[in-house]
């Protein structure tokens, strides 16, 4: 057996162990160590690569960014930060007709520039826009889906849990990789933003469940005193933890750093925070950091027995023997990762195709930031398609029972997004330079 049929034989057997449901981390660890025993056909070599790989994989001091950003995210929505921001946003977008939806996307897009986790932004606002939306009059597949489709900015607006893991394994810089994540967020938000006017407009039926003007013209006026009160601490705390990275004040880490203690004072400050709450907030950063610290040592390991086997070498030639140039690479890529995006979560993608396919990228000479960003949007397209589609799970699971909507009308509700996202991909793969434009 050759040690490329061994690579290859190891992600069909990740694919179905996955889909069996073992943990990716464990099935990565476990298929890696395997491997390296069958090419080198020593098991103390596999051991002590996998001991050497525990020890290298997260030993920088950079990797304190993930809990440090994971900590900002679940304080700012104990703070409830996210209800603010839709609360600013509806106000500005209450005249538009479909401006509860308008206002739900601009709120999830200021919700990510904090946070950077999707699944955060579908459940916080499943709470807070679908209620609302549901009272004046809008059709609750629509109401679920822009929550569904809208949360995906997550994790292109930067701060990205999913960027800092590309970063991790791509070996570039976090600071980047965020930088260009920017236009193509805004880009994103601005489609979303689109689809809802032009349905709303030409396809009421789609939007409304009955005959509607605005998206809450009687709701009252909020003074400019209770607006500025609500979205300063949001725009201090976007403005100190992005505004620093760009501005070169601080790196990604410091940061993270940064962000955290704002969102404790501000948490603090509004007497959301109790020592009960702030403990389970740290227990859960704890959880978060651990398991992705421990998929980023078993994806380090998978990484190094796939150049052990030659592999990533290997596909570069059955390419140039096929005659695929860069678009048909491309393709191919994108292909692979919607597909795997119908069965198993975001990480779990990224973990998978990354060791395999930045290799090719590289002897392609394509920018690992722009594929960065190319990557994240095809895998969050992901999180809307079924039957895995994450983000339609947690808006299912926020709801319970207080919304009457099965998962096949999320999935539903989300199609016009997920279409849209699609749009946006096929734009940011033809044009580059709207994900380097800020890094001139």
């Amino acid at each position: 057996m050759s040690n490329v049929t061994i690579a290859l034989g190891s992600l069909v057997l990740m694919l179905a162990f996955i889909y069996a449901g073992m943990h990716v981390a464990i099935t990565l660890g476990l298929l890696s160590f395997v491997g390296v025993w069958l090419i080198r056909g020593d098991v103390e070599i596999a051991a002590n690569l996998l001991a050497q790989a525990v020890s290298d994989s997260i030993a920088s001091h950079i990797f304190g960014v993930v809990p440090l950003f994971v900590l900002t995210g679940f304080l700012v929505a104990y703070a409830d930060v996210g209800k603010d921001a839709f609360d600013v946003a509806n106000q500005a977008f209450r005249r538009i007709r479909g401006g509860l939806g308008v206002a739900t996307v601009a709120a999830n897009a200021i919700f990510a520039a904090i946070t950077g986790i999707s699944i955060a932004s579908a459940a916080v606002f499943s709470r807070v826009a679908v209620p609302q939306m549901l009272r004046f009059g809008y059709q609750p597949r629509f109401a679920v889906g822009v929550v569904a489709g809208s949360s995906v900015l997550g994790m292109l607006i930067p701060p990205s849990l999913l960027m800092i893991l590309y970063g991790f394994l791509s070996n570039q810089s976090v600071g980047d990789l965020f930088t260009a994540g920017i236009v193509p967020g805004l880009l994103l938000a601005v489609a979303y933003t689109l689809l809802i006017l032009v349905l709303a407009t030409w396809w009421p039926g789609m939007v409304f469940a009955r005959p509607h003007d605005t998206a809450s013209g009687d709701e009252p006026l909020m003074t400019l005193r209770e607006m500025t009160g609500k979205f300063v601490p949001i725009v201090a705390l976007i403005a100190a933890v992005l505004g620093g990275i760009y501005a070169g004040l601080f790196t990604a880490t410091e940061a993270g750093a940064v962000g955290a203690l704002m969102a404790l004072v501000i948490a603090l400050l509004r007497r959301k925070l109790t020592w009960r709450s702030l403990w389970g907030v740290l227990t859960e950063t704890g959880h978060v950091t651990v398991s992705v610290s421990f998929l980023i040592i078993c994806a380090n390991i998978y990484t190094r027995m796939l150049a052990m086997s030659g592999t990533p070498q290997a596909m570069v030639g059955w390419m140039a023997a096929a005659g695929f140039g860069v678009a048909m690479f491309l393709l191919i890529y994108v292909v692979l990762i919607l597909l795997l995006g119908t069965v198993i979560d975001s990480s779990s993608i990224l973990l998978i195709v990354l060791p395999l396919m930045l290799p090719v990228a590289e002897q392609f000479n394509l920018n690992l930031v722009w594929f960065g960003v190319v990557t994240v949007v095809a895998v969050e397209i992901g999180l809307l398609t079924p039957p895995f589609g994450l983000s339609a799970y947690v808006v299912k699971s926020t709801l319970g029972d207080t919304v009457p909507i099965s998962l096949g009308d999320i999935f539903r509700g989300t199609a016009p997004f997920t279409l849209t996202m699609l749009a946006v991909l096929c734009l940011l793969v033809a044009y580059p330079q709207l994900s380097l434009v800020l890094l001139k």
